[in-house]
């Protein structure tokens, strides 16, 4: 991974909180090889770690996503160890503290289209196109799509995606609930910057608690939920930022969350 070299399978970029992952392999149409899969997965990590990352964007270079796993790359690994940098990254990614999104022009197919699902948020360009091509090669679904699929649009249009592999494109995954928003390819940039700004500027705990909250939630009872929630506005009620909001509403300013522990703050003053 790197800042600066263009040739680098992966691209990272830093601007006020928000980190721009890039696959950048465009005479692949950005397929993941042996490589990129454990830089990627490592990039992830780095990320959830830097105190310094608000929001994480994952895009494509060069007119498209992800085509999928480059099942061209001569790659002899053993297949678990193959499908284990695969649970790498799609487990980095769907436990990133951060808010993370996706944002799709061209193809996103595959591995490559489970690798938008497993973000918060999926901006998509009308030129964008998506299939769970898996069973067009002789495969089953991966990357997290058994269960990303059903939870978004149900069983029934889960199997009918899978088992036919059909292309769709930006409007219908948008009707789907697969994509968030659409917004010509010429924007995308603009709108993307946004969205992330606005993450970006909110209270990081709070982010990190509703995210996990959502993402556990469908899976538990109504009770084990709202235990969840009272566990974690307790945490947040321990934050500088839970302070802060109430000032700023009492004061009509906008608030400035910085993600700190009001224990820190009182030793600070304690110094």
């Amino acid at each position: 991974m790197s800042g600066g070299a263009e040739d680098s399978a992966l691209l990272c970029s830093d601007r006020d909180g928000v980190r721009t992952l890039t696959l950048n392999r465009p005479h692949r149409k950005n397929a993941i090889n042996r490589e990129l899969w454990i830089a990627l997965a490592q990039a992830l990590i780095d990320a959830d770690r830097d105190v310094g990352v608000r929001v994480v964007v994952l895009t494509g270079a060069q007119g498209a996503f992800c085509s999928g796993a480059d099942i061209s790359a001569p790659d002899d690994s053993h297949p678990v160890h193959k499908l284990q940098r695969l649970t790498d990254v799609a487990l980095a990614l769907h436990e990133l503290s951060k808010p993370t999104i996706a944002k799709v022009n061209g193809v996103a197919v595959g591995a490559g289209w489970n690798l938008a699902l497993g973000c918060d948020l999926v901006v998509a360009s009308p030129n964008s196109s998506f299939s769970q091509i898996f069973s067009k090669r002789g495969l089953s679904v991966d990357l997290g799509g058994s269960w990303l699929l059903p939870k978004i649009v149900g069983l029934q249009q889960a199997k009918r995606l899978v088992l036919l592999a059909e292309t769709i494109d930006a409007a219908e995954a948008q009707a789907l609930g697969l994509v968030t928003w659409t917004v010509p390819a010429e924007e995308i940039d603009l709108f993307v910057d946004g969205i992330a700004d606005r993450l970006a500027s909110g209270p990081p705990i709070a982010l990190a608690h509703s995210k996990a909250l959502l993402n556990e939630g469908s899976d538990r009872t109504l009770r084990d939920a709202l235990a969840n929630e009272a566990r974690a506005q307790v945490g947040n009620f321990a934050t500088v930022d839970s302070a802060e909001a109430y000032a700023a509403f009492a004061a009509k300013r906008d608030p400035s969350f910085t993600g700190q522990w009001a224990v820190n703050r009182a030793e600070q003053n304690n110094a």
